[in-house]
């Protein structure tokens, strides 16, 4: 017996046998599955239905799985994950830079994956009501709209944020002056530890850095506690309007 709707999600892989198996197992889950073979049938689907969540194949003929997280990121925030069949973390950095809120390596584990379903779903649907009591929120001269995920500075302009960027950003203002290290971190933004070798946190906050300004070398806003993890330091201010 399948489980009441849960919400439905968007899978994208050339492989027909990676998409059944992928349904299959999502329907009995409880969740709404619709299939796309490459991008032109992705944004197809995404432009008829309201989609929860995309999981989103790295080698796709066409426009690869990168190249469609760039472009959905400059019409959409619907959470994705990247499903990649290679073992190098750079395929994990790259789509975590670009957009992508989660990952997960072919093989991968069917318990796993729907682990992650759930942690992200229930994450964005927690932002989403967080948000609607506190949606802005200001820290050294940023103004930071989390309903629109747009970040603006009088002398730096305006910044869209990522999927990955504004968890981060919302996750370190949440806990101001308070030090997260990356397991934290990761359980927060993913529902999971970070493993060992696992170099994405560190190059998301790095990411982060740049995107406000803030020095790499000397950063003032976002500051790296030796052996410990990172705290934002500034005076933070939330407000309805």
């Amino acid at each position: 017996m399948t489980e009441p709707n849960k919400g439905h999600i968007l899978v994208v892989d050339d492989d027909a046998e990676i998409r059944d198996l992928l349904s299959t197992l999502l329907c009995r889950a409880g969740y709404q599955i619709s299939g796309a073979e490459d991008g032109v049938a992705m944004f197809k689907l995404f432009e008829q239905d309201i989609i929860d969540l995309i999981i989103l194949d790295i080698n796709l003929p066409g426009d690869d799985g990168f190249t469609l997280c760039q472009k959905l990121r400059q019409r959409s925030d619907v959470p994705v994950i990247m499903l990649t069949a290679s073992a190098d973390d750079m395929d994990q950095v790259i789509g975590l830079e670009i957009g992508a809120d989660d990952y997960i390596a072919k093989p991968f584990n069917p318990r796993q994956l729907q682990a992650r379903i759930k942690a992200l779903l229930r994450r964005t649907q927690r932002s989403l009501s967080d948000n609607k009591s506190n949606r802005f929120i200001e820290f050294s001269d940023w103004r930071f709209d989390t309903l629109t995920r747009v970040v603006e500075h009088p002398k730096h302009g305006t910044l869209e944020l990522s999927g990955a960027d504004y968890s981060l950003l919302k996750l370190l203002l949440d806990n101001v002056n308070q030090v997260l290290d990356r397991d934290a971190i990761s359980d927060a933004i993913r529902g999971r530890e970070a493993s060992p070798l696992d170099r994405s946190i560190d190059v998301q906050v790095s990411r982060l850095r740049q995107r406000l300004q803030d020095n790499g070398k000397h950063p003032k806003l976002i500051k790296t506690v030796r052996g410990q993890g990172y705290v934002l330091t500034s005076e933070v201010h939330f407000s309805h309007e």
